[in-house]
């Protein structure tokens, strides 16, 4: 009976030794370590000490004799697993790259003579990032005599770096992809991927484009793909006007308003200046004036020399007068 268990023990630790199962897990979730212990022999978990370790022997979880034993955890675990009981499941929760590679689980029976191994199974597990959806930038404007376009595509926190990232350039009547060299940097800390390219392209000014930017991961992982970046075709330019003409049109009003007041201004002066006839009735009138002055200046003479006489031959009367008195 002794050898047929030892048999059993030795079948059980061979087959979970040779099979690694392998998992998967997204950085920030949460991933399934399973142990596919049977139980054949109805052992009571008082009879029982599980533990799963790292590649490193670094001690996830213990249950022993069913009750979790944290004395042995490392801290790097600590707080991050919880055990499904029914199907001897452990979970590791808040995965991070760091957390992929191989773990093992091993099933040890309590006995009279110690811990006796009788399952052991190893897992493999493999951690992703979904990187974000790759954006299109321009690097400069286009310019009106330019015939290409500068452009930029980026994604960022995936995991692990992608195959290839490249544009695809789309018109009316074809359909051209671009393999770009992919500029690759990983963070220090979380170990994360960002990825860009950029390119050059040359675009006819007379034709509808639409540019995507496509990023292609690893085989486990979806094909990821841009909005488009559309350029629309160049509008031709109506021809230019004659600078001559132009300032014509321009300086139209204000020679006809200047002219307009010129010409008010003449009609203006015309009313204040007398005309030919009027001016000469006016020299006329005052010519007969001045004549009239004249004889006016010779009738008074001799009026004045008569009473001058008047005066004289008073004068001597009065003084005979006198005389005769004396």
């Amino acid at each position: 009976m002794e050898l047929s268990n030892i048999l059993l023990v030795m079948a059980s630790l061979l087959s979970g030794a040779t099979s690694i199962k392998k998992r998967q897990a997204y950085f920030s979730g949460t991933g399934e370590l399973p142990c596919h212990f049977t139980n054949s022999q109805n052992l009571s978990l008082d009879e029982l000490v599980l533990f799963w370790q790292n590649q490193h022997n670094m001690v996830l979880y213990e249950l022993f004799r069913g009750r979790e034993n944290p004395q042995n955890v490392h801290f790097t675990y600590k707080g991050r697993t919880s055990l499904d009981r029914d199907n001897w499941t452990l979970r590791l929760h808040n995965i991070q790259i760091k957390d992929k590679g191989l773990y093992q689980c091993f099933v040890h029976h309590k006995g009279p003579k110690g811990l006796i191994p009788i399952y052991q199974m190893s897992i493999d597990l493999s951690v992703l990032a979904n990187f974000s959806q790759p954006e299109i930038m321009p690097i400069s404007n286009r310019t009106e005599n330019s015939d290409s376009v500068n452009l930029t595509c980026s994604s960022s926190q995936g995991y692990p770096a992608p195959k290839k990232m490249s544009f695809v350039l789309k018109t009316k009547n074809s359909t051209t992809e671009y393999d770009v060299f992919m500029n690759i940097f990983q963070n220090n800390i979380t170990e994360l991927y960002s990825v860009s390219i950029s390119l050059s392209f040359p675009v006819s000014p007379e034709t509808n484009v639409s540019i995507f930017c496509v990023l292609q991961p690893q085989s486990t992982q979806t094909q990821l793909l841009s909005q488009p970046f559309n350029i629309d075709p160049k509008i031709p330019k109506p021809p230019q006007p004659d600078p001559g003409h132009g300032l014509l049109i321009t300086a139209l009003p204000a020679l006809l308003l200047i002219f307009c007041g010129m010409m008010l201004c003449i009609k203006k002066k015309k009313k204040k200046q007398p005309g030919p006839s009027h001016e000469c009735e006016a020299i006329k009138v005052e010519s007969e004036e001045n004549e009239q002055s004249k004889g006016r200046v010779e009738n008074r003479v001799p009026e004045r020399s008569d009473e001058a006489q008047c005066v004289n031959n008073t004068s001597k009367t009065a003084s005979e007068r006198k005389s005769q008195l004396y």
